[in-house]
């Protein structure tokens, strides 16, 4: 809360390390296109711009599978806690409204599916 933070939340002040890496590898992609190519600098810059943009795709995973966690966790609490859906190797693909034919009399009957 004091004017040498900005006076920013805590959350604006912990999302900043997230930011970092892909501003550093928007910076590095900018930094080669007006670098020429035969300065002496033009190797590392390329290099740092292989290891930036891998981490990138590495934090980028990392906040994928947490968010789909997170769903699956939500998942679980709406289904009464019944199934253990909550694992690490499980993946949420799709959800939605279907309907289900029924095989004797061919009535539709609404059915929420969570795949």
């Amino acid at each position: 809360k004091e004017k040498v933070c900005g006076n920013l939340t805590l959350q604006h002040h912990m999302l900043e390390p997230v930011q970092r890496i892909p501003r550093y590898e928007m910076l590095l992609k900018d930094y080669l296109r007006k670098l020429p190519q035969d300065s002496l600098d033009w190797k590392d810059a390329e290099k740092s711009l292989e290891i930036i943009s891998t981490a990138a795709s590495h934090s980028n995973s990392a906040i994928r599978k947490m968010e789909n966690l997170k769903k699956l966790l939500e998942i679980y609490e709406m289904l009464g806690e019944e199934e253990d859906i909550v694992n690490p190797s499980n993946e949420l693909i799709k959800e939605g409204q279907i309907l289900k034919l029924a095989a004797r009399n061919t009535s539709a009957q609404e059915r929420y599916l969570f795949l």
